[in-house]
């Protein structure tokens, strides 16, 4: 197994090493943003809530051999368990322990809600001028919709991709996976890590919202220049004919994509198209969509999967067998990079991203809920002896993503 995705407690400490990241933030987005920095060394000190931890430990599939979701498992993993009651006084007096050491905050409440917790950013930064306070909503933190539930479900409406998405005589489609709370944590992570590096305690302002929006491309302004509206047009793209999935004889699916123009003359000539003007540049085949589309369609249905690959392959042209689960757990190529480590026997995502001087590690897969308290409180009393009492905490609201 490479460095890249090395498993276990023990091993390189990691680019991040020495960084403290206080996580309380729920479910996928901000967590996944403490998950990646854990990733690369942090140390993620997960701050969760006693009645039952973070939502993840309850949401989804279960490994069979211990009960556990397998959604906390990859979410909470590389991270400490700590349990602490925000309502009480002397939790919070921990939590503001932590936070005065601490190089970066994950929180995920509705905007105001840290404020009425007792922790306001400006005097956690005032008493830490190096924290960085990453807050992920679903609107941000300011704005007419900052007070509105932040489910990612209202920013794939809202940002437009429901609205490209699906067959052009069928309703909007939203994504089967949590795609804008995966987004929305790989933004997170650049922007805190953006934000440690310039050295200034600030607040990271990160929103599903604007995080989907980033994935539209040129569309906001096409059509504030053009009037231009892109419609649904299933797997296809407005701009590259042919692009998209089609059906084999033997009932299995390939992807094909010509986006450019020397491999799409080489596809027009492999399915009989060669010399027809009506397929001869980029706007010729999207005025001919259908042409193009139902040609390519009728080759491929002639044809298993292995006999369509390869005649692709001959031809130096795109396309890529449409995988299952099942078949990426096989896929050769995955196994030989190690991008599905087993993570305490649990088969997951490696790194996001490799570097080749100071590799992460997947330390341990998450942990059972305040399985770190007493080892965490222990180095709060160690690093600042009799500190910490807090007097009237306001209640905590619930959190917002």
């Amino acid at each position: 197994m490479s460095d890249a995705t090395d498993t276990g407690a023990e091993g390189p400490a990691g680019p991040l090493a020495g960084m403290r990241v206080v996580d309380c933030s729920t479910v996928v987005a901000g967590p996944g943003c403490a998950r990646y920095l854990a990733d690369f060394g942090a140390d993620v000190v997960k701050v969760e809530r006693p009645d039952g931890g973070d939502t993840t430990r309850a949401m989804g599939w279960r490994d069979p051999r211990d009960d556990v979701a397998l959604w906390w498992k990859l979410e909470g993993r590389g991270k400490r368990s700590v349990v602490l009651d925000l309502k009480d006084p002397t939790d919070l007096g921990h939590m503001r322990r932590l936070l005065a050491d601490a190089d970066v905050l994950v929180e995920n409440f509705r905007p105001g809600t840290l404020e009425r917790l007792g922790l306001d950013p400006a005097e956690l930064i005032a008493a830490n001028p190096r924290l960085v306070v990453t807050r992920v909503t679903g609107f941000g933190q300011e704005g007419p919709y900052a007070g509105r539930p932040g489910f990612a479900t209202l920013a794939e409406a809202m940002s437009g991709f429901a609205g490209i998405n699906g067959e052009p005589d069928g309703a909007p489609l939203l994504p089967p996976i949590a795609l804008t709370d995966e987004i929305t944590a790989i933004v997170a992570a650049f922007a805190t890590m953006v934000a440690v590096h310039s050295g200034v305690g600030q607040v990271v302002d990160a929103n599903l919202y604007e995080s989907l929006l980033q994935m539209m491309g040129p569309l906001p302004s096409a059509k504030a220049l053009l009037d231009y509206d892109q419609p649904r047009l299933g797997a296809g793209i407005p701009y590259s004919v042919p692009r998209g999935t089609y059906r084999c004889v033997d009932g299995r699916w390939v992807a094909i994509s010509t986006s450019a123009e020397s491999v799409a003359q080489r596809v027009m000539a492999l399915i009989g198209l060669a010399g027809d003007p009506r397929v001869a540049s980029f706007s010729a085949r999207v005025e001919h969509r259908d042409l193009v589309d139902g040609t390519l369609a009728a080759w491929v249905a002639e044809r298993d999967l292995p006999a369509v690959l390869a005649a692709f392959e001959e031809a130096h042209a795109a396309a890529a067998p449409v995988h299952t689960m099942g078949d990426i757990l096989a896929d050769p190529h995955l196994a030989a990079r190690g991008a599905l480590p087993e993570v305490d026997g649990v088969p997951m995502q490696g790194l996001v991203a490799r570097l080749s001087a100071t590799p992460g590690r997947i330390r341990w897969a998450g942990r059972p809920l305040g399985a770190d308290t007493e080892a965490v409180l222990a180095e709060l009393e160690a690093e600042r002896p009799g500190e910490g009492h807090v007097e009237g905490a306001p209640p905590l609201p619930g959190s917002a993503v």
